[in-house]
C-alpha cells in the first residue's frame, strides 16, 4: 500500500508555503509600518480586515476568492487578458489565496514590533541623514528581527495547515493543487488509513522541527 503513496502532496504543500511566506514578508513589512504609524478609528478599521481571515470560515473566503479569481471574475478578467492562464485551479491561485488567507498572520507581529520600536530611533537615523532603505536594514531589521522570525513561522506554519480555501480555489488535482492537507482527505475518505497516517506523521515532524529551531533561535535573539 505503501509503494503507491505520492510525497508530491508534500512538495507541493513546501511551495505554496515557502511562495506564500516570501510574499508575506514583503507586503507585510510597508503595511504593518502603515498600520503601527496610524491611530483612530480608521486603524481599527483597517486591523478588522486584514483579521478577517481569523475568523471566517475558511469556505466562505475560498468562494469570494473563486468568484474574484475565476475566468468571469474582476481579478481573472484582468490576468487573462494579459495572456496568463486562468488563476483558479492553478498554483498561482493557491499562493494568492494563500497570501490573503495568511495575511494576519504576518502582519499582526510585525506591527507589533514596529509599534514597540517607536519613534524615536528613525527619527533620530533620520536627522543623521540616513534613508529609508539604511534605515530599515540598519534600525528596523535588527530591532525586530524576533517579530520577523514570528511572523515568517507563523505564515509558513499556517499555510501548510490550509484545507478549504486551498480546496475551494484549486480542487484537489494530483500533481497539481493537491496539497498534503486535502491528500490527507482524499485517503482518509477512499479508507486508505495506511497512506494517511504516514502523510499525517510527515507533517507532525516537519511541524515539530521546524517549530524547535523558530524557539531555540528566538532564546538566541532575545540574549
Amino acid at each position: 500500500m505503501l509503494a503507491d503513496l505520492s510525497l508530491q502532496p508534500l512538495w507541493i504543500t513546501l511551495q505554496v508555503a515557502l511562495y506564500t511566506t516570501l510574499i508575506l514578508m514583503v507586503i507585510g513589512t510597508p503595511l504593518a509600518l502603515w498600520l503601527a504609524r496610524i491611530k483612530g478609528k480608521k486603524k481599527a478599521v483597517f486591523e478588522a480586515l486584514i483579521a478577517l481571515p481569523l475568523v471566517l470560515p475558511p469556505t466562505v473566503l475560498g468562494f469570494y476568492l473563486l468568484l474574484i479569481l475565476s475566468p468571469d471574475g474582476a481579478l481573472g478578467q484582468v490576468w487573462q487578458a494579459f495572456g496568463f492562464a486562468p488563476l483558479t485551479f492553478s498554483m498561482t491561485g493557491l499562493v494568492i489565496g494563500s497570501v490573503i488567507y495568511s495575511l494576519p498572520f504576518a502582519v499582526q507581529p510585525l506591527m507589533s514590533g514596529f509599534e514597540l520600536l517607536g519613534k524615536r530611533p528613525l527619527e533620530a537615523a533620520s536627522a543623521l541623514g540616513a534613508k529609508p532603505i539604511d534605515r530599515f536594514f540598519s534600525i528596523i531589521l535588527p530591532l525586530t528581527r524576533r517579530h520577523y522570525l514570528v511572523a515568517f513561522t507563523l505564515a509558513f506554519a499556517h499555510t501548510m495547515g490550509e484545507f478549504g480555501v486551498i480546496l475551494m480555489i484549486g480542487g484537489n488535482i494530483p500533481g497539481a493543487t493537491q496539497v498534503a492537507s486535502i491528500a490527507i482527505y482524499s485517503h482518509v475518505e477512499a479508507m486508505e488509513y495506511t497512506q494517511a497516517h504516514v502523510l499525517s506523521a510527515i507533517l507532525l515532524v516537519m511541524s515539530f522541527v521546524v517549530l524547535s529551531i523558530v524557539y531555540g533561535l528566538n532564546r538566541k535573539l532575545s540574549r
